[in-house]
């Protein structure tokens, strides 16, 4: 007959004392783009790929085409026309710091465009990668390079009346990967024919960022003893 003695006895104690728990899921990160020079200096990175290139990537809110959904006036990531130059396709992105992702985490953001007439259509895609640090979205207008899952395609077909005119929120929840995984979460803001001699894209913002992780059981196997 084998005896258990010292640690082995404690270590028996402690698995028979165990329950499933579940720890507790605060937002762990949150952007409200006070300033987009120190969200860069944080981890976010902008990358313009529009097919010709504009002038601008993500740049700060213009408060006096709108204010920011919350805090100071113009503490939003805004994307424009001017992302590409003349006509052509703008792809802007905005990337997030990396950070572990895993199933039922959620996603939290208000976005809306300029409200003026006429209305030229936008669209904004929300992406995932689960590649780690790399920043890869391809070298052309039309590729995505890591970030290959779409969560989210606002207006994908380019119509009037469909971005929003005023502030609104949208929550993303992760499915289909494990319970930690490393990526970066990316808005993509994706016109085809736009520009300043474009048919489609004017001014669109985002604001009020946030990332939940979900509520993680936590189960421990029992401590098989020979």
């Amino acid at each position: 007959m084998r005896r258990y003695t010292g640690s082995w006895l404690l270590l028996l104690l402690a698995a028979l004392a165990l329950r499933p728990t579940k720890a507790a899921a605060p937002a762990d990160f949150t952007a409200g783009f006070e300033s987009l020079f120190l969200m860069q200096q944080a981890g976010w990175v902008l990358i313009n790929r529009s097919e010709p290139v504009g002038s601008f990537t993500w740049f700060q809110g213009q408060e006096g085409l709108f204010a920011a959904q919350a805090g100071p006036l113009s503490s939003y990531a805004a994307a424009a026309a001017n992302g590409t130059a003349g006509s052509g396709t703008i792809s802007n992105w905005m990337l997030t710091p990396v950070l572990d992702l895993g199933a039922g985490d959620t996603i939290t953001f208000y976005t809306r465009q300029d409200a003026g007439l006429p209305e030229f259509p936008n669209r904004l895609e929300v992406r995932m990668s689960l590649a780690g640090s790399s920043i890869d979205v391809g070298s052309s207008a039309t590729s995505v390079g890591v970030f290959t899952t779409t969560l989210l395609t606002l207006n994908p077909d380019l119509t009037t009346g469909v971005y929003p005119n005023a502030w609104t929120a949208y929550t993303i929840t992760l499915h289909g990967i494990g319970l930690t995984e490393s990526g970066r979460i990316a808005w993509r803001y994706f016109v085809t024919d736009g520009g300043p001699q474009g048919s489609n894209s004017s001014y669109i913002g985002v604001d009020s960022v946030s990332f939940t992780k979900a509520m993680r059981s936590t189960r421990y196997l029992p401590l098989l003893l020979r």
